[in-house]
């Protein structure tokens, strides 16, 4: 005799699925048909948890954006300056994105794009978050003379964002070809040492 099982197991299989589909297919392919089969459930079955597909899709950004923010806290729980908070948050960004490469396909949809008006806000809404996360961090650097005096904080977080995006890109069209968390925190290095304070950080190094 089957177990049925308690409504938030199945929603929670559900949205895996439509996770792994994303990737596997794309998320204009998806259908609601094709996660049925792999939670073994009639489509009846996907609708009675998901109304509508819109209501699958919000629930997938809704896991997308929990699985963030866990880890932007985790990264910044550590005892570490403003700029190294900076590359654990960066780090830990490019670690789930390689562990979670539905993201990328996701954000860089048409699904997303262009006929999704929910998901889209959903997703904008969590790139926002994500912005003043990095630029409160990177204010917190240039206040400790770690960036530069004439830096705009929110500038910073952009060019972060930009770089994180850059790379998922990359990592994506190159077939996964690198580790892409190692690749982010070589080339964050590089652009936290262009955005640095020099002087400051010159007049600390001559300090007996």
């Amino acid at each position: 005799m089957r177990t049925r099982k308690p409504a938030e197991t199945r929603k929670t299989e559900i949205v895996d699925a439509t996770l792994r589909l994303a990737d596997e297919l794309g998320p204009e392919r998806l259908s609601t048909e094709a996660v049925a089969n792999v939670v073994g459930l009639t489509q009846p079955g996907i609708f009675r948890h998901f109304p509508t597909k819109q209501d699958l899709w919000s629930a997938v950004a809704e896991r997308i954006g929990t699985m963030m923010e866990a880890r932007w806290a985790k990264a910044q729980e550590a005892r570490a300056t403003p700029s190294e908070q900076i590359g654990k948050l960066v780090t830990a960004q490019l670690q789930l994105i390689q562990s979670t490469p539905a993201i990328p396909a996701i954000l860089f949809s048409r699904e997303l794009h262009t006929k999704n008006k929910v998901l889209r806000k959903a997703f904008f809404a969590l790139l926002s978050r994500f912005h003043r996360v990095v630029a409160d961090l990177a204010a917190r650097a240039k206040e400790a003379r770690e960036l530069r005096a004439d830096l705009d904080p929110d500038d910073a977080a952009y060019l972060i964002i930009g770089l994180i995006q850059g790379l998922a890109v990359r990592w994506s069209i190159s077939g996964r070809g690198f580790d892409l968390a190692q690749e982010g925190r070589r080339l964050l290095e590089i652009q936290l040492t262009a955005l640095s304070d020099q002087k400051a950080a010159k007049r600390k190094g001559m300090q007996p």
